[in-house]
C-alpha cells in the first residue's frame, strides 16, 4: 500500500490524476471503476480539463459504476449516476455503451449484478477503481462487516451511510438499500485509487490505515491489495504516525 499525502484537496486530486492517467496511457479499452461522492469529484475536473486541452484522449475507456441507491438510477436528481454524468460522463460526451452503471430502479437487482461482474470479465477485469472512503469505514456500499469474497450485491445501508447520503439530494430520501461491487471484486482491480479528504475523515483513515485487518472495517481489507494507493490531503492525515 503506498500512502501519498499532499498539501490539500487540489494537489491531492492533481497527483491521483497524474497516477490514473500514467497507469492507463498505453492501456487497451481499459475499464475504469468510478465512484461518485465528493472525494473523487476533483479528479473528474482534471480528466475533463485535460480532455477538453486535448492532451488526453479517452476515446478507448470504458467506464463502471462503483454503486447506486436502491430505487434510483441517472433519471433520479441527487443518485450516483446522475452525479457522475453531470461530473464526467457528459462532460466526456462519453457514449452509452462504454458506460455499465447500477440501474437501482430495476425490478432484477440480481440481473444488474450478474450484468456488471459478466461486463468486466469480458473486459478483462478492471484496470483502475477509483474510490472513496465513508466515515464508517465503507468502501462502495460495502458497510462494515461485509464479506471479503463478497461480489456486486445488494445490501442493507447502515444508518450513518443513510444520513450521510442526503446530502446529495434537495429533499429528504428514503435511502434503505444500495447495489455495489463487493470487495473481492474490488480486491481483483489491477489498481486501485482511494482518495480520502477533510479533517472528518481523519480518524477513520487512521483506523484503516494503523489499525488490524478486519471485515469491521471494510477499507482496511484494500491493505492485501498488491497495488492499492491512497491519496491524502494534510486534514485528512493529520492523525497518522507518519
Amino acid at each position: 500500500m503506498q500512502i501519498i499525502i499532499s498539501k490539500d484537496f487540489e494537489s491531492l486530486s492533481e497527483k491521483a490524476t497524474q497516477s490514473i492517467t500514467d497507469i492507463l496511457s498505453n492501456k487497451q479499452n481499459p475499464l475504469i471503476c468510478v465512484a461518485s461522492g465528493d472525494s473523487p469529484s476533483g479528479i473528474y475536473r482534471n480528466l475533463v480539463k485535460d480532455v477538453k486541452n486535448k492532451v488526453l484522449n479517452i476515446d478507448n475507456w470504458y467506464f463502471l459504476g462503483l454503486d447506486e441507491w436502491v430505487g434510483l438510477n441517472g433519471a433520479d436528481e441527487g443518485s450516483c449516476r446522475w452525479h457522475l454524468n453531470r461530473e464526467l460522463f457528459t462532460p466526456l460526451e462519453i457514449k452509452e455503451e462504454n458506460i455499465c452503471f447500477f440501474d437501482g430502479a430495476s425490478q432484477d437487482l440480481q440481473q444488474e449484478c450478474n450484468i456488471t461482474e459478466s461486463t468486466i470479465r469480458n473486459q478483462g477485469g478492471i484496470e483502475i477503481a477509483i474510490i472513496g472512503l465513508g466515515l464508517n469505514g465503507h468502501i462502495g456500499m460495502n458497510e462494515p462487516n461485509t464479506s471479503i469474497s463478497s461480489r456486486s450485491h445488494v445490501i442493507e445501508l447502515d444508518p450513518l451511510t443513510i444520513t450521510v447520503g442526503q446530502k446529495y439530494f434537495n429533499k429528504p430520501q428514503p435511502l434503505t438499500k444500495g447495489i455495489t461491487l463487493g470487495i473481492a471484486t474490488l480486491l481483483n482491480a489491477k489498481h486501485v485509487i482511494l482518495v480520502v479528504s477533510g479533517a472528518k475523515k481523519a480518524d477513520i483513515i487512521k483506523q484503516v490505515i494503523e489499525g488490524a485487518i478486519s471485515e469491521s472495517i471494510p477499507a482496511s481489507l484494500l491493505k492485501n491489495h498488491p497495488n492499492c494507493s491512497i491519496y491524502l490531503d494534510e486534514a485528512a492525515a493529520a492523525n497518522l504516525n507518519m
